[in-house]
């Protein structure tokens, strides 16, 4: 069942069900603007916990929250001569977690892209990395891609300028909740709503040593296991094939 972020008409909303979690009197956390604040945070960590695991679990059906106005994909233009690219937030402002997969355009009036290939500069053997640290700022169409703090570097330079000429697959965090917010939906499953009501009203119960800490505990524990199975098998549509493992014998 969905259920949205407050509603104290029905008290069908998340702040209303910490509210009968946490022993309160209703509106005790929707009336009071302070604590209001205070629970819209926990929430929120609440989502950043439920998007970790979902991310950790999901195959080759991403996770993503639905409540983004677009798609994980971002991009942005090549610059001639420019080896890096920061990367901190997508189109819309939401912080980006990782990166999956990296394309470029080959041309300034290029129209396909072509996918470029993680290499780890700092780690990898001699032979393919010497572009990123040689000192000849060799130019070029980049076939190679290097991931340090919040940046991108590409080798060899882009030899050419091309609007949208980068295009990349990204994780990133949720879209969150404003302690203003009453019709919001969660943008996860509605079969894991609750877990955004369990686990604030866990945090507040171990918080304040309240009896019922334990109960909301092995609560959490049951729903983090059914989130992580239901994100490793989501993806029905692909068929997996068992092969035999080879034994060499002495």
């Amino acid at each position: 069942m969905s259920i949205q972020f407050s509603d104290t008409s029905n008290y069908k909303g998340i702040i209303q069900l910490i509210e009968k979690e946490c022993g309160f009197n209703r509106t005790d956390i929707s009336g009071d603007s302070d604590k209001l604040k205070e629970f819209t945070a926990d929430v929120n960590l609440a989502m950043d916990d439920f998007t970790a695991l979902a991310i950790q679990a999901s195959g080759t059906w991403q996770y993503d929250d639905s409540n983004h106005t677009k798609y994980p994909i971002i991009t942005t233009n090549l610059v001639d001569g420019q080896r890096d690219y920061a990367f901190t937030t997508d189109e819309q402002g939401n912080r980006i977690l990782d990166v999956h997969r990296v394309f470029v355009l080959t041309s300034t009036s290029g129209t396909k892209y072509v996918e470029v290939y993680p290499i780890d500069a700092q780690s990898h053997p001699a032979g393919h990395t010497e572009g990123f640290w040689d000192g000849q700022n060799t130019e070029g169409v980049p076939f190679y891609y290097d991931k340090t703090a919040n940046g991108i570097f590409l080798d060899p330079i882009p030899s050419y300028n091309a609007t949208n000429g980068l295009k990349i697959y990204i994780n990133r965090e949720a879209s969150y909740f404003a302690s203003s917010d009453t019709t919001k939906v969660p943008g996860i499953p509605g079969i894991f709503h609750r877990y955004l009501v369990l686990k604030p009203a866990f945090d507040y119960a171990r918080r304040n040593n309240l009896p019922n800490t334990q109960r909301l505990e092995n609560e959490i524990f049951k729903l983090e296991r059914s989130i992580k199975e239901y994100y490793g098998k989501r993806e029905r549509d692909i068929r997996h094939v068992m092969t035999p493992r080879r034994i060499n014998y002495m």
